[in-house]
């Protein structure tokens, strides 16, 4: 099932995920997120905090495993995703650092020359994952191609955790974090897999402004192909899009989507 929950803003959206994963907390001590770096989730981590911090929520059993690394850059980098889950998540929520993991975590900065290590990283992120029960709650954000994690255009709809090229775009456009200097933006990354991302239990991703409408569009009400990864999750059995209303623009059936959930039964979770 795919719901699309129309909200005003981001902090609405961030509120909505909050309450979801708190009460999952509750109920589930150990439970497992799944973890996404990018502008969409920060206000979700911050009204989740704030949650844990107001309900004085126990999260020292709580897991947490990130979609995506880059493959070169030592763990302590300040741009590295292993230090960006650090600031956003691990420190505001209070989580234990030996609980949270990258898809790189056992690298360590390895170089790309590193082959063997490199190549057995993947396989063995999706098995600690497996192993640590599976993720509960999977957040995602989404590229204005539809990309989710650095699974671009044309990636496997099937595709575990893995090592991609990073696209000359996405490494022209991450060169704002690196001092605008594009040699210093890693060539490539390793990244959870669409298959390993439909695994979760449940999806909820989030998309913000004009420019992710026509990407939401498709995601939702578009065919599923690997040149729009997101649109996978049509596929998945708990999917919840959050979008607000530029993100929407471009829905055909926008009004069903705010009329079913405003009708939504109380005792119904997202």
């Amino acid at each position: 099932m795919t719901e699309v929950i129309i909200v005003k803003n981001s902090e609405q959206a961030g509120a909505i995920y909050a309450r979801c994963v708190a009460d999952l907390i509750i109920q589930k001590p150990n439970a497992v997120l799944g973890l996404a770096t990018g502008s969409s989730p920060l206000t979700a981590y911050q009204a989740l905090a704030s949650l844990v911090h107001q309900e004085s929520i126990d999260v020292s059993q709580v897991h947490g495993y990130a979609l995506d690394e880059y493959i070169g850059l030592p763990l302590a980098h300040p741009q590295s995703y292993h230090a960006t889950i650090q600031r956003t998540v691990t420190e505001p929520l209070g989580l234990n650092p030996e609980y949270v993991h990258v898809p790189g975590d056992a690298l360590q900065g390895a170089p790309l020359s590193d082959g063997e290590r490199i190549a057995q990283a993947g396989p063995n992120y999706d098995k600690a994952i497996q192993q640590a029960g599976g993720i509960d709650v999977q957040i995602l954000g989404i590229g204005t191609d539809g990309h989710v994690g650095f699974n671009e255009p044309g990636s496997s709809l099937a595709s575990g955790t893995r090592v991609k090229t990073l696209a000359e775009q996405t490494r022209i456009d991450n060169t704002r974090f690196f001092d605008n200097d594009i040699s210093q933006v890693p060539t490539h990354c390793i990244t959870q897999g669409i298959g390993t991302i439909l695994k979760a239990r449940h999806v909820i991703l989030l998309a913000f402004g004009e420019s992710k409408a026509e990407a939401i569009a498709q995601t939702v009400e578009g065919g599923i192909s690997s040149f729009c990864p997101a649109s996978a999750l049509q596929l998945h059995a708990h999917a919840t899009i959050i979008v607000d209303e530029k993100a929407a623009s471009l829905l055909q059936h926008k009004e069903y989507y705010q009329y079913a959930f405003a009708h939504k039964p109380q005792w119904q979770n997202i």
